[in-house]
Order: structure tokens, then C-alpha cells, then sequence
């Protein structure tokens, strides 16, 4: 048991001077290469042009893919330079990664605002056009308004129209004449004068004048044309009515009741509801 102890720091001992033994080994064995590679570029012309040459890289027992037992021994942990040499490769993809990622996040942010944009353009392109929408509803609703009352209005100007040449019979008023003349007595005036006061700003009327006159003859008629326009001239001056509101007709001698005078002029007022309507 003890000769165990005692072996295992020999052995230890031993592994280690092999080591030293092959590191000045393999330094003598790169000097001779390195000066058999400058005697060769001092032999060679100095206007030919070559590439420089390449300084040796010295290597690591860690380069390697199975180190030895003594470089395990010696070299438990990786050096710096080592640990540089493999991870700034790494470090370059790694930036080169986050430089991608950075362009492709702008680029993304970029597509963002201008989707953004067009999504808000397009919102207030809908809320004008929801305006102009609710505006010709408004509109079209005033003029259904409008169309219902002018609908309204035409059925009562339809109504007006219709009944327009619909007269009733009004007052009634006789103005008597001697045979043979066409002057206007004092009572046939003051008839004439109460018939025309009821008449003053009315509308919708109209004012039938029959002459009569005893005879068979032309003279007859146009004794009862001179009546009946004597009576027209006193209403036109007098009570200023409208002449297109005054008919006149000469009838001549007439078929009639005995109680009735021959000679005389029957005045008769018409009447229809557009004085009325009006009034409404």
C-alpha cells in the first residue's frame, strides 16, 4: 500500500518532464523551416513581385484534436487568446444577427406608420363620406317635406281650380227705366249704390247685366244694349269695378210675368268660393 502512494507522485513527476521534453523539441523543429523558407525568399530575384509571406501562427495544444496527457496536465483551462480567437467569429455573426434584426425592425416600424396612415386616411375619407351620406338624407327628407306640402297645396289649388267657373247665384238688384230712356234715376242709384259697397274687396265674383226693352224690333235691343250700359258705366266709374268682371247682355223684348216691367236691366252678382279658399 505504501509502494501505491509513493508511485502515483512519480508518475506524476515523470509525465511532467515529458512534457517539458516536447515543448523544446517542437520549437527546434520550426526554427529550421523558418530559415530554409527565408533562405528561399533571399535566393529569389528582388524584382520578381511575390506575396508577402505569412507569419506562423503558433498553435495551441488546445488547436489540436487530441492533445496529449502532459499538455492536459499542464493545461488545465483554455488561455485568452484562444477563447478570443474562436468567439470573435461567433461575436461577428452575432452582430451581423442583431444588425439584420435592427434593419428588419426599422423596416417593420416603417411598414407600420405608413399602414397607420393609410388606415387613417381611409377612416376619415369613411367619416366624410358618413357626412355627405347624412347630409343628403337630411336633405332628401326636406324634400320629401316640401313634396308633401306642395302635394298638399295642389290638391286645394286643384280644388280651386275646379271650382273656380262653379258660380252661385248673389244679390239680385232691378233698375227700372222709362220707355225710351237710358238715364239713371236717383232710387236706381242708390240700388246700384248699396249692391257695389257689398262688392269692395271681394274677390270671385262677377256681375251679369240683362237689359230689357218692349218692341220686337233692332230698336228693342239696342234700347236694352243703351240700359244695360248705362248701368256698366255707373258701376266702372262710380265704384271703380273691374270692366272684365261686368257682362253685358241686350236681350230685347223678353218672355215674362205680366207683374214684371218691359223696360228695365236685371243685375245680377255671381259668386264662387275663391274668396273663401283665400281667406283660410
Amino acid at each position: 500500500m505504501k509502494n501505491r502512494v509513493w508511485m502515483t507522485p512519480l508518475l506524476s513527476v515523470a509525465v511532467a518532464l515529458g512534457a517539458f521534453a516536447q515543448q523544446p523539441n517542437s520549437n527546434t523543429t520550426a526554427q529550421p523551416a523558418g530559415s530554409s523558407e527565408q533562405s528561399a525568399s533571399s535566393s529569389q530575384p528582388a524584382t520578381a513581385e511575390k506575396e508577402p509571406l505569412q507569419p506562423a501562427s503558433s498553435q495551441d495544444f488546445w488547436d489540436g484534436e487530441e492533445p496529449s496527457l502532459g499538455s492536459l496536465l499542464l493545461h488545465p483551462f483554455a488561455s485568452k487568446e484562444y477563447v478570443r480567437r474562436h468567439v470573435e467569429p461567433i461575436r461577428d455573426r452575432v452582430n451581423e444577427l442583431d444588425e439584420l434584426t435592427s434593419t428588419h425592425s426599422n423596416m417593420t416600424k416603417d411598414v407600420d406608420a405608413r399602414a397607420q396612415q393609410g388606415i387613417q386616411m381611409a377612416s376619415a375619407k369613411v367619416s366624410l363620406a358618413d357626412e355627405h351620406a347624412q347630409d343628403a338624407a337630411r336633405k332628401s327628407e326636406m324634400a320629401h317635406q316640401t313634396a308633401t306640402g306642395l302635394d298638399s297645396r295642389l290638391n286645394a289649388d286643384e280644388k280651386v281650380v275646379g271650382n273656380i267657373d262653379q258660380y252661385t247665384p248673389g244679390s239680385q238688384t232691378e233698375i227700372r227705366f222709362r220707355p225710351g230712356q237710358t238715364v239713371l234715376s236717383k232710387q236706381a242709384k242708390d240700388a246700384l249704390d248699396e249692391m257695389a259697397n257689398q262688392l269692395k274687396n271681394r274677390r270671385g265674383y262677377i256681375i251679369e247685366v240683362q237689359g230689357f226693352s218692349a218692341g220686337q224690333s233692332h230698336a228693342a235691343i239696342a234700347s236694352s244694349r243703351n240700359m244695360a250700359d248705362s248701368v256698366v258705366r255707373y258701376l266702372v266709374l262710380n265704384h271703380e269695378i273691374p270692366a272684365y268682371r261686368i257682362y253685358t247682355i241686350a236681350m230685347g223684348n223678353a218672355t215674362e210675368s205680366k207683374s214684371a216691367s218691359r223696360t228695365r236691366v236685371e243685375v245680377n252678382v255671381l259668386k264662387n268660393d275663391v274668396d273663401q279658399i283665400a281667406k283660410q
